[in-house]
């Protein structure tokens, strides 16, 4: 499989990451588990500062029903990181997130996924529309184009 790894030019969101002594395995670099935490904080982090999301009141609540990643380069603590976070498909109630995570200085990502959010009504949990304000936040951040 013929991966194009992403560049911090690729993004116009990124998020500093710390990494923590629990996320280095055995091996002596972040486990493959904490990447996705790492695309989970740095998304969610972009809607509850810029999409108006409200994780313990809000109507609408986002669900992850697909993810992956790609590894190119090992992170370990106690490195900083940085998290990219782009949008590749704004549907009606679903989202696509590509995310990237760099090493602090470095330009091409040591690993690049993805995550889709179905965003359904609290108490129903049936399928709902974006929010307006969380559409038009995460308009900013779509690609028409992506490689």
């Amino acid at each position: 499989m013929n991966i194009e790894i992403l560049t911090r030019t690729d993004f116009h969101y990124f998020l500093n990451i710390g990494t923590r002594w629990a996320d280095n395995d055995i091996y002596g670099h972040v486990n493959n588990v904490v990447y996705y935490s790492f695309f989970d904080t740095a998304v969610n982090t972009f809607l509850i500062q810029h999409a108006g999301l409200d994780i313990h009141a809000g109507d609408t609540i986002g669900l992850v029903v697909d993810s992956g990643c790609s590894y190119f380069a090992p992170l370990a603590y106690p490195e900083q990181i940085v998290a990219g976070v782009r949008v590749l498909k704004l549907g009606n109630s679903s989202v696509r997130y590509q995310i990237a995570l760099f090493k602090e200085n470095e330009h091409s990502a040591a690993a690049q996924g993805h995550f889709v959010h179905v965003y359904i009504a609290r108490e129903s949990r049936r399928p709902q529309p974006l929010p307006d304000a969380m559409r038009q936040a995460l308009a900013v951040l779509t690609v028409t184009n992506p490689h």
